[in-house]
């Protein structure tokens, strides 16, 4: 089969997370509750989405900044187990994600005699992120070349092109799969690749999702490659 090649090359980024210390910490919940509703956006960003990026090589029983310090430090399991399921993914707008959280905090306090605290725990501290793009010079305009880049880029490029995307972009449409579709021209590639939550499980995991999807696709057109 003759290969598709798109007339506009993939290129692929990388990026870098730049942290700041905002000054705020909380021992309890409610201080937890209450600074949450204040701190800026970014650092609902930093707490939630880029938890990935810091732990992009191993997946964690828990799934964001909240969950793991409620978790592990104030022994709060049902409150963690709450903010565990919180799926990112699925809201339009960081500002939404934070009433999310807001509004389990809420409803756990309000059904307690006594606020939870840490204890002899680590307090949690907020900070704010700000993600930098790297750019890597990789440039892919077949499928084949796409699937072996993705075998060899770093994780952060990953996260960019997925995670960072979804934000950037304010639609379920990823940088890979949005390319697949107009570049390729390979319209149920492109939204298997759009139907993935990246949330469910590591960057790695991720990677490995993406080079099997590449794979089908690859062995269907019957010469192994595009």
């Amino acid at each position: 089969m003759v290969m598709k090649e798109s007339g506009r090359p993939f290129r692929f980024n990388a990026c870098t997370e730049i942290r700041e210390i905002l000054g705020k910490h909380a021992e309890d919940e409610r201080t937890l509750t209450e600074l949450l509703e204040e701190v800026p956006l970014d650092s609902v960003y930093f707490h939630t989405h880029s938890y990935f990026l810091r732990h992009r090589f191993i997946e964690t029983t828990y799934p964001n900044d909240f969950a793991e310090w409620v978790g592990e430090q104030v022994r709060d399991h049902v409150l963690a187990e709450r903010l565990s399921v919180v799926d990112p993914f699925t809201f339009k707008s960081l500002e939404a994600l934070r009433e999310e959280l807001i509004s389990i905090l809420d409803d756990h306090l309000s059904g307690l005699v006594s606020v939870p605290r840490a204890g002899f725990g680590t307090p949690f501290y907020f900070n704010r992120s700000r993600i930098l793009e790297v750019p890597t010079g990789v440039e892919v305009r077949t499928l084949s070349e796409f699937r072996n880049a993705i075998s060899e880029v770093d994780t952060s490029s990953l996260y960019f092109h997925v995670f960072e995307a979804h934000l950037r972009l304010q639609r379920e449409e990823n940088d890979f799969s949005a390319w697949i579709r107009s570049g390729l021209k390979l319209p149920d590639l492109a939204d298997r690749i759009r139907a993935l939550n990246p949330y469910l499980g590591s960057l790695e995991r991720l990677r490995s999702n993406l080079l099997t999807m590449c794979d089908e696709e690859l062995a269907r057109s019957g010469s192994g490659r595009y």
